[in-house]
C-alpha cells in the first residue's frame, strides 16, 4: 500500500529512516540561467554534519539513496569535515578555485560567502517549497537575494533542574535577569552552581543574552557594530556579577559530549542546545523518565533564542550546475531535513514537521519550534567569518581576568569596525 506524505513523516520520526529512498521534490532545473539542463555529472558535498558512522550511513545509504534513485546519472562524492576546519577549507578551495559543488555552512556565513561570489544565488520560488518559518529562512538570505535552504537549526535555550527548583522552592522559570540571578543564588550549594551559562561557546552564550537584553549585533546593512551599547556591556557584566556572586563558575565548564553539569546535579540551570536531550536520554535516561528535567527561553527586555544551524548551498563556480542544484533542494526537503534532525538532536525548520514522533518526544526540540518567534541569528555583515573569531578571545579576559566588560566590548567593537572596513 502506498504511503502518504503524513504517513512517511510519521514513520521517520518514529526511527525508520530507511523511508527516505525514492522520495523528495527537487527537480534540478527550476533556476533560471546556469542550473537549466539535465541532472547529471559528477559533483562533491562538503558536510560540516551527519557525524559519526550514524551519521554517514542516514546521508549515504538513505538520503542519497533517494536521491540516486531520482537522479541516476549524479554521482555524489561526500567530504566529511567539522565545522572547526570547515572555514578554512572553504576559504582555501574558493583561493584555488576548487569549490565543492554543494556546500553546507552555518547560519551566519552566507552573506561572508555571497559577498565573495563563492556560491550561487537561488530562484526565490525554492522558499516556498515547503511550509518554512519565516524566521528560519532569514539566515539564508543576502541583500534580499536566496543563497541556501535550512537544513537543521540548532537553538539555545536553559535547561534546568524541576527537582532542584522544587527542593529550593521555586515555583516558576525566572522572567528576567534579574530573577535568574536571584535563583541562580539561592540554588547555588557546595559542590552546585546555580546556573551554568559557560559549557555552551561563549560567543553562543553572550550573543543570546546581548539578544535578550534588547540588543543588536549589527545595523541592518552589516556596516556598524550596535552590540557596543549599554546592552552589549550589560550582557558581558551579567556573567561577571553571576560569578562574583558565587552562582557561576567559568572552570566548571563541560565539554561537548561529556555529562553535563545539569545531568551530574552539579549546575541547576544551564545554556545549552535542544540537542542535549540525546544526550540525555543516552547517559542519564532516569532523568527524563522521572520527570527531572525543563527548559525555557531566556528572557531580559525581550524572550530570545539563539538560533543557529545548518545551511545548504550551490557553489558558483560547479561545472554541474544542475546536479547542484537537485542536491541542494533534495537535502532541504521534509526527509532529508527529518532525518538529519532526528541524528542530530536538532530542530526542523518546518511547520508541517512539529507534529512528527520526533518533535513530540524532544522536548528541547518541540519548546524550540514554539518559540521560533522569539528567535534571533548570528551574524549580519560580509565580515562576520573574521568578526566571530575573535568574540571569544575578546572577551574571555573580562570573565576570567580584571578586564572590565566595558573595556572588552569595546575592543571588540574596534576589531569588528576593523573588519568591517576591509570589506
Amino acid at each position: 500500500m502506498e504511503l502518504n506524505r503524513r504517513s512517511l513523516l510519521a514513520a521517520i520520526g518514529a526511527g525508520t529512516a530507511a523511508a527516505l529512498t525514492g522520495c523528495g521534490t527537487g527537480t534540478g532545473t527550476s533556476a533560471a540561467g546556469s542550473a537549466d539542463g539535465p541532472a547529471e555529472g559528477e559533483i562533491t558535498l562538503l558536510t560540516p554534519i551527519y557525524e559519526g558512522a550514524k551519521g554517514k550511513k542516514l546521508l549515504e545509504g538513505d538520503i542519497l539513496g533517494g536521491f540516486r534513485k531520482k537522479y541516476p546519472d549524479v554521482k555524489v562524492n561526500v567530504d566529511y569535515t567539522t565545522y572547526d576546519q570547515l572555514n578554512e577549507k572553504i576559504t582555501t578551495g574558493l583561493a584555488g578555485g576548487l569549490l565543492p559543488d554543494v556546500l553546507m555552512m552555518g547560519v551566519g556565513w552566507i552573506p561572508p560567502f555571497a559577498a565573495k561570489g563563492a556560491i550561487a544565488e537561488l530562484p526565490e520560488k525554492l522558499a516556498e517549497t515547503h511550509d518554512y518559518e519565516k524566521r528560519v529562512l532569514e539566515p539564508s538570505r543576502h541583500d534580499g537575494k536566496l543563497y541556501a535552504l535550512p537544513v537543521v537549526l540548532d537553538t539555545r535555550i536553559v535547561v534546568y533542574r524541576k527537582d532542584h527548583f522544587a527542593e529550593a522552592g521555586i515555583r516558576k522559570t525566572p522572567a528576567n535577569w534579574s530573577e535568574l540571578r536571584a535563583f541562580a543564588k539561592q540554588l547555588t550549594t557546595k559542590g552546585r552552581v546555580g546556573f551554568d551559562p559557560f559549557s555552551i561557546n561563549l560567543r553562543q552564550c553572550w550573543e543570546t543574552f546581548l539578544f535578550a537584553n534588547g540588543g543588536q549585533l549589527f545595523s541592518a546593512d552589516g556596516k556598524k557594530p550596535l552590540f557596543t551599547d549599554a546592552r552589549g556591556v550589560e550582557s558581558l557584566q551579567f556573567f561577571k556579577d553571576l560569578v562574583a556572586d558565587g552562582s557561576a563558575d567559568y572552570s566548571r565548564k563541560t565539554d561537548t559530549g561529556a555529562p553535563s553539569n545539569v545531568q551530574t546535579g552539579q549546575g541547576s540551570m544551564m545554556m545549552t542546545t535542544s540537542a542535549l536531550w540525546v544526550q540525555v536520554k543516552e547517559q542519564n535516561p532516569e532523568l527524563i523518565e522521572q520527570d527531572k528535567l525543563g527548559a525555557f527561553v531566556l528572557a531580559n527586555r525581550r524572550p530570545a533564542m539563539l538560533q543557529g544551524g545548518t545551511l545548504v548551498s550551490q557553489s558558483a563556480s560547479s561545472k554541474h550546475p544542475a546536479a547542484a542544484r537537485a542536491l541542494v533542494e533534495w537535502l532541504a526537503t521534509p526527509e532529508s531535513i527529518l532525518g538529519a534532525a532526528q541524528q542530530r538532536g536538532s530542530v526542523p525548520g518546518l511547520r508541517d514537521l512539529s507534529d512528527t514522533p520526533y518533535v513530540k518526544e524532544n522536548q528541547f526540540v518541540d519548546l524550540s519550534l514554539k518559540n521560533l518567534q522569539h528567535a534571533v541569528s548570528e551574524g549580519g555583515t560580509a565580515a562576520w567569518m573574521e568578526i566571530r573569531e575573535k568574540i571569544v578571545p575578546t572577551l574571555e579576559p573580562a570573565i576570567v581576568g580584571d578586564q572590565s566588560a566595558k573595556d572588552a566590548i569595546a575592543e571588540l567593537g574596534r576589531l569588528a569596525e576593523a573588519a568591517i572596513g576591509r570589506m
